[in-house]
Formats: C-alpha cells, structure tokens, sequence
C-alpha cells in the first residue's frame, strides 16, 4: 500500500532485495535485507526514497507485509500505480540484488499484536491488505489462536493479493476464517460475495457487537469510511475501530 510520506526523525538506511515475488499482474512483494533493522510491528510501513541521476527525489511510504518473526528480512507489497512516480519501478525495475533506501518502521496506532486479543477483525479493500497481511502473519507464526476473520474485497478474483497463502492459512484449525467479496468480475462457481461491502455483508461476517471485537480496517478512503460509518451504525464500539486509508486507487 502506498501513501505519502510523512517527515520524521529516523534515519535512512539502505536494504538489499534478497527475493521479489509477483502476487497478481500489479503487485509485487519485495524482501530487503536491512542490517540494521531495529524490529517492527504488525501493522507498521516505511518509507522508500529513489533518487535520480540528476538528483531528483521521490519518496512514498509502503506497509511493510511481513511478521516481524520474519527479520532481519522486511517484506513490502507494492501495487504498480500507472501514473505514480516509485510503485511503477519498484514492481518492474527493481531486482534482486538492488538497493533501497528505506526508513522506519513508522507507526503506532494501526497496530496488532497478538498479546492485544480479539475476537479480531479485519477489512481490506484492494491493496489495503498488506498492513492486514502482516497481522496475520504475525499471529500464525507465534501460533496464535486468537479467533480472527478477514473480510476482503477486490476487483476480481486474479486481484486477491496473497490468495493462495490466505486460503492455506484459513484451511488449518488455528480461528482464521476469510471471507471475499469480489465487486466487478466474478468467476464461473464463485460463491463468495458480488457487491461492495455493506451492512448486510458486515452482519452476516462479522461477530455480533456484543462481543466487542477488535476491529482494523484499510483501504481507499471512501471504502474506509463507508465500513466505519456501517460499523458504528451496526452498533460496534467505535473506541475498537481502527482504520488506515490512503488514496483514491485501490481494489475496493
């Protein structure tokens, strides 16, 4: 997922690509190995920073899409943006081998951790699943049965970043169930959900308000506020919502 960045006090450090991994024909997950990574938490991004031969500078911020059991490796998803100014060399440029500068991690609030409990939710739109992905990465590597479900909407099926490994994932006994809904293509069979997520969608996933759980959210702006919006009105306890939004591209 790519933002803006926002100014800050950490310093700039350079990571190595080790491994580069196509996730649908516009992402791409990207592996760095950074020497002097101080650790991260699930929930967490960077900043990227390419500079050009004449000195030009473009910087955008990345979720990074790994646990953190996973360092010193860091692992970023980047959905190609046609006309962004890093996402279209990062997913087609970039090699292993390659530098980066990067800084980081950046962010305390979208966070999960598995010692903060559940029931958890979580909901995607489009690329707003890296952030998420990393949570559930995080859960299943300190073997967490913390009852978690996903609900993710994209574009079509060949959109779904992370798909096989989410279905995997779902398919063991630890609590993570996985809901997709698929908003403009939808293939032969599919017996998942046709439309945008509503509050229809969200009663018959999500748990009801009374067990109060806690509830992440990520996409582009409009799908982030429309699903808080349904939430609150569905009863849900605000003070348990947390959302992260960014721009008008996206899945959702």
């Amino acid at each position: 997922m790519e933002r803006r960045t926002v100014p800050g006090r950490l310093s700039w450090q350079l990571g190595k690509v080790v491994v580069t991994r196509e996730e649908t024909a516009r992402a791409k997950s990207i592996t760095l190995a950074v020497p002097h990574w101080n650790g991260h938490r699930p929930g967490q991004h960077v900043d990227i920073r390419l500079t050009a031969e004449d000195g030009y500078r473009a910087e955008r911020s990345y979720s990074i899409a790994s646990a953190p059991e996973q360092e010193p490796h860091v692992t970023l998803t980047v959905e190609r943006l046609d006309e962004g100014e890093v996402s279209p060399y990062l997913t087609g440029e970039l090699r292993v081998g390659d530098q980066l500068e990067l800084r980081g991690p950046i962010g305390g609030y979208f966070v999960w951790e598995e010692q903060m409990g559940g029931p958890l939710l979580l909901i995607a739109g489009g690329s707003g699943i890296v952030p998420l992905m990393a949570m559930i990465r995080h859960r299943a590597a300190v073997g967490s049965t913390v009852a978690t479900r996903l609900l993710y909407s994209s574009q079509s099926e060949a959109d779904v970043i992370y798909r096989d490994e989410l279905n995997r994932l779902a398919k063991g006994t630890t609590g993570l169930e996985v809901a997709y809904t698929l908003t403009r293509e939808q293939p032969s069979g599919w017996t998942g959900y046709r439309r945008r997520i509503d509050a229809q969608m969200l009663r018959e996933v999500a748990w009801p308000p009374e067990h109060n759980p806690l509830i992440y959210i990520c996409g582009p702006t409009s799908f982030v506020e429309t699903v808080a919006t349904h939430l609150v009105t569905l009863g849900y306890d605000a003070a348990r919502i947390r959302t992260e939004r960014f721009g008008p591209t996206g899945g959702a």
